[in-house]
């Protein structure tokens, strides 16, 4: 009886320990697997760091120039996207005293990642695309620096009775980009579209190996965003796979935030339709997707040296800081 009994047990605790190693062996091959060689590690764009693009310090990484233009008083308030923060900072460092830029507490704050810590006085400001379209429309920034607003924020304005000019200053190239192990190197614009309209789920139906893909979108009413749904025209952006965790990313964002803003080694850019997103190939045009960037201001805003602040941006001066920034003038 006794060993009727202890073989019994001996089966019961060798089935167990099978299901266990059954269950270990699934998950594994599932998540743990899959997750370590996912190519998916870093494919959102980094914070940009705003303490390296501030106005009148040394070590700042600005574009400095013998300016002919000296603002004195009735300084514009400028403000703009996280993307075009070294462009923006370099016109603040060329035209404006150094005593128009001030921080609350009398300096900069390491934990100022949004513009928090800007002082209400200050001329310059950083409350990036989402704040800082509101902020144009309610009149606490005179000149805004960003890409194409969102059809929200143009309802915004409407609401408001607001209405808002839009100068081009510049252009750039609206990038996909991927880990850098990720095999995949060239989509069309087609493919793209197809794999954020949810019809594509894997990696292997654009070339690439067996992976779920996992579509990374941005914040609605960001720059980015923006120019995705732009982008995408009348397809709309689908539905995830429910397994688009275990695999690997796919993220969007502009091309100098990527490569120069927050330089962020472990993702490449794709080519697409086989055109790489170089500069070369957004002033020849050969890059499928370009965008234009904009200083926008309020038509009723009777700020004298707006007007003036924007012909110097379009001059060989301000294109000379935009070109030497990294992005491309708009001549």
């Amino acid at each position: 009886m006794n060993k009727k009994l202890l073989v019994k047990q001996i089966v019961i605790i060798t089935l167990v320990v099978i299901v266990f190693l059954a269950f270990n062996l699934s998950i594994y091959s599932l998540l743990t697997g899959r997750l370590s060689n996912n190519f998916s590690d870093t494919s959102q764009a980094k914070m940009i760091d705003v303490e390296k693009y501030l106005p009148f310090e040394e070590d700042s990484d600005l574009v400095r120039i013998s300016s002919s233009l000296k603002l004195t008083e009735d300084l514009p308030v400028l403000d703009g996207a996280a993307a075009l923060l070294p462009v923006y900072a370099s016109f603040v460092d060329n035209v404006y005293p150094k005593d128009s830029v001030t921080f609350e507490c009398g300096e900069f704050s390491d934990d100022n990642f949004y513009g928090e810590n800007f002082s209400k006085d200050s001329k310059m400001q950083y409350k990036n695309t989402v704040r800082g379209y509101k902020a144009i429309v309610d009149g606490e920034t005179d000149i805004l620096f960003c890409a194409a607003p969102s059809d929200e924020q143009i309802q915004y304005a409407k609401n408001k009775g607001v209405e808002l000019e839009y100068v081009p200053i510049g252009k750039e190239a609206f990038v996909f980009f991927v880990n850098k192990n990720n095999p995949v190197n060239n989509l069309t614009t087609d493919q793209i579209r197809t794999i954020y309209s949810g019809e594509y789920k894997n990696w292997k139906d654009v070339g690439g190996v067996n992976r779920v893909i996992n579509p990374v979108s941005r914040l609605e009413g960001s720059g980015s965003q923006s120019a995705m749904n732009a982008f995408m025209g009348d397809t709309k952006i689908g539905a995830k796979s429910p397994f688009a965790i275990t695999g690997a990313s796919i993220g969007f964002s502009f091309r100098y935030y990527m490569d120069g803003v927050v330089e962020n080694q472990e993702v490449k850019m794709l080519s697409l339709n086989g055109v790489y997103p170089s500069k070369e190939n957004i002033k020849n045009d050969t890059y499928p997707v370009i965008a234009q960037f904009y200083a926008i201001y309020r038509t009723d805003n009777e700020n004298e040296n707006i007007p003036v602040l924007i012909d110097w941006i379009l001059s060989s001066e301000g294109q000379k800081i935009i070109e030497d920034t990294g992005y491309v003038g708009i001549n």
